[in-house]
């Protein structure tokens, strides 16, 4: 089977595939020389005997890069803090987001621990945000320094820490086994009954293409909606993700690996 977190490392007998039984394209970039040493795979088949138990948490596996993460190349007209929180939230709880302030074209994301910086890398360096194309890369910082009080940098650094849309703060969420890089359908959860797919295509096709839309058969507060390219899917994510349907029901957005 293909590996969502595939990287160009040599896997070790250690190292587990935390999305065995799932199919996709790999998804991974070799490291330019720029960068600081890769850290150990974060790839590999596990033995047999496990394959048929539980997936390993994807969050759980051993690293060597620190909780920040760098992001380049970013649409300075288009980014905000919040933009950021919401597609790389899709990977980890991002607590901090900084813009920096003399290089708007790149920003700091501190997450709650190393594995999630590592697997925001992994899915998202390399792909089309507002037009560009970002590159992802591993920081020297341990954390992100808010502004000192009384200082404004116009907004540019968000604490998140508290934020109630955070993916993967109950342990053994089921989040955890729904982590798939970007492609060109996404999963919608948290439907109103009441909201048609007249109302679902008409915020969608603001962001592009709609290629096709399904209803889950078993679960109408469930859909899979495609859209005609990656880069489209990524900023509906980013739009609708946590959109107000209803007076308390606000839908949720992800990736998914299904296909339409």
């Amino acid at each position: 089977n293909a590996n969502h977190l595939m990287s160009p490392l040599q896997p070790t007998p250690t190292a587990y595939n935390p999305m065995v039984g799932a199919t996709a394209t790999p998804y991974g970039h070799p490291y330019a020389s720029a960068h600081p040493p890769p850290p150990p795979p974060i790839h590999g088949l596990p033995p047999t005997h496990l394959q048929s138990h539980q997936q390993q948490n994807p969050h759980m596996i051993s690293v060597q890069n620190g909780p920040v993460i760098l992001v380049s190349n970013l649409n300075e007209d288009m980014t905000t803090p919040e933009s950021l929180f919401t597609l790389f939230g899709v990977y980890g709880d991002a607590h901090r987001v900084k813009i920096l302030f003399n290089k708007k074209d790149s920003a700091l994301i501190q997450y709650a621990t190393a594995q999630q910086a590592a697997v925001a890398h992994q899915n998202l360096d390399h792909i089309t945000m507002f037009g560009k194309q970002i590159r992802v890369s591993f920081s020297k910082h341990q954390f992100v320094q808010m502004p000192k009080d009384g200082t404004s940098d116009a907004g540019l650094t968000k604490d998140f820490t508290n934020s109630p849309l955070h993916r993967f703060k109950k342990p053994g969420s089921k989040n955890y086994n729904n982590i798939f890089p970007p492609g060109t359908v996404l999963h919608l959860s948290n439907i109103p009954t009441e909201t048609s797919e007249e109302e679902i295509r008409k915020i969608f096709s603001q962001y592009g293409t709609i290629k096709r839309f399904k209803f889950f058969e078993k679960d109408r507060k469930m859909a899979l909606i495609e859209m005609d390219t990656i880069e489209q899917a990524i900023a509906a994510l980013i739009n609708t993700h946590n959109y107000r349907l209803a007076d308390s029901m606000h839908l949720r957005v992800s990736f998914s690996k299904s296909k339409l």
